[in-house]
């Protein structure tokens, strides 16, 4: 999941907590259990709050070394990219220079901002463009892969739900080639109408794993305890990030009304031990109090004292 240098390090500081605790010698009390099981979930952070400086692309290339810097400094676990950063040709070069310079590997990637999955004729475009960046993510050491399959302005069809599982399809197997787990990211779209979207994607491609953006579930109108306890078991990736009870994003994690307790007892009963990325998005022309590397700080203490993670 990271370079060896940053994984010895870690479990070294695992155990030496483990040791301190009393664990290792009495490896049967609970506390001690939970608390290894807890370790085994990454939190990372995903870039969107740079990239969201940038449309229509959303390309954060000329703040990567900030996105770097920050992060580190924050203690996050890795960096998810987002697919545009990957499609510069210079990108394995800067980015494996970043990992090195700051000390905080790359997680993974999402992907398909500017696609449409269920547009048929989009179907080589995307594939042409997944043989890019799926690669170059393998080899500044990403693992993951949060596909977003695109919005339409209906519900979709049958015949647009089946263009959508042949391109993911594809997009599974160049993963699979390059050691990269994919999980399906949402948003809105893909969980409102009754979980249309997503449904019909799973139908189609059952074995595809889930990254679900809890916020975008709620604001779906899905309860995110709800669907942990449904697909609980496919859920291999999350995102994560806060909003008050009026609906406007917070500025950093923990601020809001979210009911993450809940959400933590609910992924404590599925054993959920995949990865989460923590997920910063600032209402339009909101000015932030703090450094940005001060929120991604607080956001992580806070995930870190509620999921023990």
């Amino acid at each position: 999941m990271s370079k060896p240098q940053h994984s010895s390090r870690r479990d070294f500081i695992q155990k030496s907590l483990l040791a301190t605790s009393g664990a290792l010698f009495f490896p049967n009390l609970l506390g001690a259990a939970s608390f290894l099981d807890l370790k085994k979930v990454r939190v990372n952070g995903h870039l969107w709050v740079y990239a969201s400086k940038f449309p229509p692309t959303w390309d954060a290339s000329p703040d990567l070394e900030s996105v770097f810097s920050d992060m580190s400094y924050a203690g996050l676990d890795g960096i998810e990219l987002m697919e545009s950063i990957l499609r510069h040709d210079d990108a394995v070069t800067r980015l494996k220079k970043y990992t090195k310079q700051y000390s905080i590997p790359v997680s993974g990637s999402s992907y398909g901002v500017g696609f449409d999955m269920w547009d048929a004729s989009q179907f080589q475009k995307i594939a042409d463009d997944l043989k890019i960046v799926i690669p170059r993510l393998a080899e500044v050491g990403g693992t993951t892969f949060g596909v977003s399959v695109g919005e339409a302005d209906h519900p979709k069809t049958e015949a647009e739900l089946d263009a959508q599982a042949k391109i993911l399809k594809v997009m599974m197997k160049i993963c699979a080639d390059h050691g990269i787990e994919p999980n399906l990211h949402n948003h809105t779209y893909e969980v409102e109408n009754g979980l249309h979207d997503l449904k019909g994607t799973l139908a189609r491609v059952p074995e595809l794993k889930l990254g679900p953006d809890l916020n975008w579930l709620i604001r779906g109108g899905v309860d995110p305890v709800e669907f942990i306890n449904t697909y609980g078991k496919q859920i291999v990736y999350l995102h994560i990030r806060d909003q008050y009870e009026n609906g406007d994003w917070t500025e950093y994690v923990g601020q809001g009304a979210t009911d993450f307790t809940a959400i933590s007892k609910a992924l404590q009963k599925q054993n959920f031990q995949g990865q989460a990325a923590i997920e910063l998005a600032f209402p339009n022309n909101f000015t932030p109090s703090n450094q940005l590397k001060e929120d991604w700080k607080m956001s992580r203490q806070f995930v870190h004292k509620v999921f023990g993670w």
